[in-house]
């Protein structure tokens, strides 16, 4: 909350921790403490949140650039680069976060990891179209994929109407920036849960208090 200032366009993430910074956000608007803020939520969730406690949104095309975009993540590995897509929000969480000139991310400390992929899988999200033709093709670079459940036992959809496949990677993921590569390059992957070179902090809550973490080693 420190790092929101009055008039900024704020790009809001998904996510339990995201929720309570709606929270305290919402609280500031009301008591006048920062005005004139325009943001754009990662998710229909946050987006009926936001629009309960009073908090003005606009669309990503209305608001780009964004001064700040504010989300979580799954895992946080060396050099910032991030893991997410658990909450199932990773496409407009992508969008939202290139369309920022900050990403700042807010996790406890059993999110770091000195490789990633060790502690969760990694989300890729999947035309509905084919979904099965996918999983042959993850196995080859390394994954071991699942099609993600939802409630009653029926395939997850995300907000975008597709399907997620969640891969894990043995022993995590040796090269993060060859495997987004090849799921860029793949016809039917929507997008992947790999944030690589994105954020630009981490402020990681712990037992020992709070630390932040800025790109470049700080």
């Amino acid at each position: 909350m420190e790092q929101v200032e009055s008039g900024m366009r704020l790009g809001l993430g998904t996510g339990s921790t995201v929720t309570h910074f709606l929270e305290f956000l919402a609280a500031r608007i009301q008591a006048g403490t920062v005005t004139g803020l325009v943001t754009v939520p990662t998710s229909v969730r946050t987006e009926e949140c936001a629009r309960e406690l009073g908090i003005p949104l606009a669309e990503l095309h209305e608001a780009a650039p964004l001064d700040l975009t504010v989300d979580g993540a799954d895992e946080v590995g060396p050099g910032l680069d991030l893991i997410k897509g658990l909450g199932g929000a990773l496409l407009r969480e992508k969008m939202v976060a290139q369309a920022s000139r900050r990403l700042v991310i807010m996790v406890d400390d059993s999110k770091e990891v000195r490789r990633l992929g060790t502690r969760v899988p990694l989300p890729v999200e999947v035309t509905r179209f084919g979904w099965r033709s996918q999983l042959a093709f993850l196995r080859q670079i390394g994954g071991e994929p699942a099609l993600r459940s939802g409630e009653g036992g029926s395939p997850f959809l995300t907000d975008n109407g597709n399907h997620v496949i969640d891969c894990r990677f043995a022993g995590g993921l040796d090269e993060p920036e060859a495997v987004e590569d090849a799921l860029r390059r793949r016809a039917g992957v929507v997008e992947s849960g790999l944030f690589l070179g994105i954020a630009t902090a981490v402020v990681v809550a712990g037992a020992g208090g709070v630390r932040v973490l800025e790109r470049g080693g700080a």
